[in-house]
């Protein structure tokens, strides 16, 4: 009975002891040149680590459990041109510090560098290259994801409408999508019913549109670099979205297109060397401040019932048509403190700042340049300039335009000279 006793005490420190300890630490498991990843996939467990050390690895990975594969002096990953190279199909999965490359080409089946399935929540990609995948990431209905510090290049022989692209989210929430490098794909952003994301410090060019963004509430677009694409930012069927000091230089068509978009801040962002800077289309109920809109071709094209829109302190600089507005009435912005045009030519008698003549965006030497293209050739004539001061004195002769009433002497931004002359390459 003294046996069983002792026996019977010691079993019971053991569990105190296993029960004090928690759970088994995770392990991390040592993947050399030439073994498989994937079988080290499979016999890990929850939780492990695996460090893939530097190698050329042909295989196309499927991941249903927790991990984190991290990659040691950057090994790569190929999927053979065939499907996709990674896909994760769990919560919490961490991918970095690998060469991801080789997709398929499929669009049908979406063949991704990585691909994230419907609730696989939590997953982190931070620091890896994308080096000839369809689409980079596509990520479906996995919510918290943080995809960060990744290069990411496309199939770039494809013609634009082939290719995939970089990071594509759809029906996500609160996605931190931050200093990604994404160039030859068909457009570096896709954004789809996803609500409450970040994307910042993102550099986005050499592609379709750097965002393409859709049908998505109450996002932060901050600090990102949209250069060299047909369009830098398109936000389309949106609401109470934050934009901030991005710039969008260099683009085919437009900086930053607003279209079907409401109660929104639009601030301090630089649109410069665009065919068109702001290219904003049935936009109500939105602040625009603080924006440099600088040497476009067309500073701003408005139109579509654009209306009720605060714009204020706003430097609209050296752009070949100031506005372009199309309405029936004018259109008055900067009510309260006016934005600074740099082709104004009124004076300030009483040194406020302000101009004491109204400005109008489109005033009939407006008109007759867009009717007569070479009328351009002419905008510096004292002759073109007396026909402006007319234009203004007699209203039988004027249409509809944008009227600021407090226009500034002086732009908001004294540096904005570094952006003039950053053009998408013109014939």
């Amino acid at each position: 009975m003294h046996r069983s006793f002792r026996l019977l005490r010691t079993l019971a420190a053991a569990m105190l002891i296993a029960a004090l300890a928690g759970p088994a630490a995770a392990a991390v498991w040592q993947i050399k040149a030439g073994e498989s990843i994937q079988a080290a996939i499979d016999r890990a467990a929850p939780g492990d680590t695996l460090e893939i050390e530097r190698a050329r690895y042909v295989e196309n990975l499927l991941i249903t459990k927790p991990l984190t594969l991290r990659g040691l002096d950057r090994p790569t990953i190929s999927g053979g041109l065939r499907g996709d190279t990674i896909r994760i199909k769990a919560e919490r999965v961490t991918i970095e510090g690998l060469i991801i490359a080789d997709s398929g080409a499929s669009l049908r089946e979406q063949n991704a560098g990585i691909y994230v399935w419907p609730g696989s929540h939590h997953t982190v990609v931070r620091n890896c290259d994308f080096s000839y995948t369809l689409f980079g990431l596509w990520i479906e209905q996995s919510n918290d994801v943080l995809i960060e510090g990744n290069l990411i290049t496309g199939k770039r022989e494809l013609q634009s409408s082939q290719r995939g692209n970089g990071i594509q989210l759809y029906n996500t929430r609160r996605a931190q999508i931050i200093g990604n490098n994404i160039s030859f794909v068909r457009d570096a952003l896709y954004v789809d019913v996803s609500h409450d994301a970040v994307f910042r410090n993102n550099r986005l060019h050499h592609s379709r549109y750097g965002t393409h963004y859709m049908n998505a509430y109450d996002n932060l677009w901050e600090g990102n670099d949209s250069w060299m694409n047909r369009g830098g930012l398109a936000l389309m069927e949106v609401r109470r979205l934050t934009v901030r000091n991005n710039r969008a230089w260099a683009n085919s068509d437009h900086g930053i297109m607003l279209r079907t978009i409401q109660d929104s801040v639009i601030e301090n962002n630089v649109v410069a060397g665009n065919q068109r800077g702001f290219f904003i289309y049935d936009a109500e109920y939105n602040v625009l401040r603080g924006n440099a809109v600088i040497d476009n071709l067309v500073g701003v094209h408005l139109w579509a019932g654009s209306k009720n829109n605060e714009v204020e302190g706003n430097d609209f600089i050296a752009n070949r048509e100031q506005v372009r507005y199309v309405g029936a009435r004018d259109m008055p912005w900067g009510v309260k403190e006016g934005n600074y045009w740099s082709n104004y030519l009124g004076w300030d008698r009483n040194g406020d700042g302000a101009g004491d003549v109204q400005y109008e965006a489109n005033d009939m030497v407006d008109r007759l340049s867009w009717r007569h293209p070479m009328m351009k050739l002419l905008l510096a004539s004292p002759a073109v300039q007396t026909l402006r001061l007319v234009g203004q004195q007699f209203p039988l002769l004027r249409a509809p335009s944008i009227v600021d009433p407090k226009p500034r002497m002086q732009p908001h931004n004294p540096d904005w000279s570094q952006w003039r002359g950053r053009y998408f390459p013109r014939s």
